[in-house]
């Protein structure tokens, strides 16, 4: 057998198992679309607080008007929701060209492993706002998803990982800088999405 067949045969199986073994049909350009949906739902928010204050530039970030918390709630809503739809309809697309089923049991592992700190760090979310504490909303989503991303990057893409460990970094220090969790969440969710998407794109999907 020839060295070329040799390498081939290697890659054939190299292939098969991650089929077997990991989910991988993410889509990057889900990530990017995902990336500019936060961008404009960002610009969108900054504007509505900074309509509301005629403070610091500082204190343009701090929100404590309850009204102005709904509205930002509301877009940063309708960006998840948006991404979600968009990343299924492009995953899928992915799949059917690659032949592969989008529901199988590795897609649900992926899922039930994102899904735990998902529903936790929602449910966290829910009670500083109830309790008032709108300047840790940003760090909060930040390090739960963050936490889920590495949490299912065992069944896909190691990428996924990395995107996840930037996020909980970023959340952190949303956390430790809270009057600016505005610009930390447009740099997670926005930013590093696209960027993210991009390698992803350029990687896995060309």
């Amino acid at each position: 057998m020839k060295q070329e067949d040799i390498y081939s045969e290697l890659s054939s199986i190299k292939n098969l198992m991650e089929r077997s073994t990991k989910f991988i049909s993410l889509s990057g350009l889900s990530g990017i679309l995902a990336g500019i949906y936060a961008l404009i739902g960002a610009f969108i928010g900054y504007r509505l607080i900074y309509a509301s204050s005629s403070n610091s530039f500082y204190r343009q970030f701090v929100i404590n008007d309850p009204s102005i918390v709904l509205k930002v709630i509301i877009i940063a809503t309708s960006v998840l929701i948006l991404s979600i739809i968009t990343g299924i309809f492009l995953t899928v697309r992915k799949a059917n060209k690659k032949k592969q089923s989008f529901w199988n049991p590795i897609s649900k592992r992926l899922l039930a492993a994102m899904l735990l700190p998902l529903v936790i760090g929602g449910l966290y979310t829910m009670i500083l706002i109830f309790q008032g504490n709108y300047s840790l909303i940003s760090s909060s989503t930040l390090i739960f998803y963050g936490l889920a991303l590495v949490s299912a990057s065992q069944f896909t893409f190691d990428d996924v990982k990395w995107l996840g460990v930037l996020e909980i970094i970023l959340g952190l220090l949303a956390a430790f800088f809270s009057g600016f969790g505005l610009i930390f969440w447009t740099i997670g969710f926005g930013i590093l999405h696209i960027i993210y998407g991009s390698i992803m794109h350029f990687k896995y999907d060309r």
